[in-house]
């Protein structure tokens, strides 16, 4: 790994992770973690471009058709791939498919950039961490495996104790808040060689009273109304949260700041 590194361009693909959600703006889009660290490196590279191609909701196979080409033919300094959990997450899940799926992406992407980042995504503690985990850490291992094959980097987010924590989560408990995303933009910021601006990402938030038996049933019903029986829905009926919506940001070109 580089230290005080220095890259003139970077790509993120993937899903809602990437896109940003629920680190919202004041302008109801989404930020997150890929437009915080293109920012900071944009900041020290005078002319550094970006394109996030990311799209919320997508499956790993929808990663690899309708992104990783793109990706590939732009030939950036930097591309960071996180894909795959949103499969985990699916009652019938083919692990053998996905992690197939991950192995030819990274076979194509990994050529195509100076540096691959790879990541073993975050997981709220709770119940859908503890049902989900096995294949999980699967996923996880084939992303271990894969970047050491191919020289890619990986970014540990799931052994981070602080991203664990509920209060990093947002209501509909499967996306970060916009501390979140700021942690781990830190946490790809130093993996890349970056010189460190929160050398303490990892440490968990301080302890804070449980809320109460009241509060937390108001909270799961507010998230079942709200966020689970629409994802069952969508589910039910094959439809996807990214259904026809394009990249966030399709194109590499410099960056700037928003409102600069």
């Amino acid at each position: 790994m580089q230290t005080n590194a220095t890259y003139t361009s970077f790509v993120a693909i993937g899903d809602s992770f990437t896109e940003g959600m629920s680190d919202r703006l004041p302008d109801g889009s989404y930020r997150g973690w890929a437009d915080l660290l293109a920012a900071r490196m944009a900041a020290r590279t005078p002319g550094f471009r970006y394109a996030n191609l990311a799209v919320r909701g997508k499956l790993i196979g929808q990663i690899v058709a309708e992104q990783v080409d793109v990706a590939a033919a732009m030939q950036p300094d930097v591309i960071t791939l996180v894909g795959g959990l949103n499969d985990t997450l699916r009652p019938k899940c083919d692990m053998g498919r996905v992690t197939g799926l991950l192995e030819e992406a990274v076979e194509r992407l990994a050529p195509a950039c100076k540096q691959l980042v790879l990541m073993r995504s975050p997981g709220r503690q709770g119940p859908v961490l503890a049902r989900f985990r096995p294949r999980m850490e699967e996923l996880f291992a084939c992303v271990d495996d894969l970047a050491s094959r191919h020289g890619a980097l990986v970014v540990d987010l799931y052994g981070a104790p602080s991203l664990g924590d509920p209060r990093m989560w947002d209501v509909d408990r499967l996306h970060l808040t916009g501390e979140g995303h700021r942690r781990v933009a830190e946490a790809v910021w130093q993996t890349l060689g970056y010189d460190a601006e929160d050398a303490d990402w990892r440490t968990p938030m301080p302890p804070s009273p449980p809320p109460g038996w009241g509060a937390r049933r108001t909270a799961d019903a507010r998230f079942a109304r709200q966020y689970l029986l629409p994802w069952i829905a969508r589910r039910l009926t094959g439809r996807s949260s990214g259904d026809g919506r394009p990249a966030k940001r399709a194109d590499l070109l410099p960056y700037e700041t928003p409102g600069a």
